[in-house]
């Protein structure tokens, strides 16, 4: 299974947070599963970082790409058609880094790590 992760399931992940599921936990670590982070996820944490909402040990820059080689996570690019998805999708969600990775996991086929109830509305396969 190709699993795209929420921003937040990564940086729980990375600090082995409470805040996880079990069955987050299961999908992350079973090996027959193919781990992403997007790039708007990095790009999201950069943004909450430079505007002091997201502190962080290291540098987005630094931390990002260490936590994701650390996990053994993937780095996924923004395509053009995932980000024209977008137009496709109903109003529900107000987070445009979460509507994106929604587009992301509709046109790749992937499933969505989260616990944001609010994603669980779109036509996205969604597991927490």
């Amino acid at each position: 299974m190709k699993v795209l992760l929420d921003t937040c399931t990564f940086l729980w992940i990375a600090l082995d947070a409470p805040d996880l599921s079990k069955t987050a936990r299961e999908v992350f670590r079973d090996p027959e599963n193919d781990v992403y982070l997007s790039a708007a996820s990095a790009w999201e944490i950069a943004v909450k970082h430079s505007l002091g909402r997201l502190p962080l040990p290291a540098a987005p820059q630094v931390y990002v790409p260490a936590l994701r080689k650390t996990h053994e996570v993937e780095s996924l690019p923004l395509s053009e058609d995932e980000a024209l998805h977008l137009q496709r999708l109903p109003r529900l969600h107000r987070d445009p880094f979460d509507r994106i990775l929604v587009c992301q996991a509709i046109v790749r086929g992937m499933v969505l790590l989260t616990p944001d109830e609010a994603i669980g509305q779109y036509p996205a396969r969604v597991v927490w």
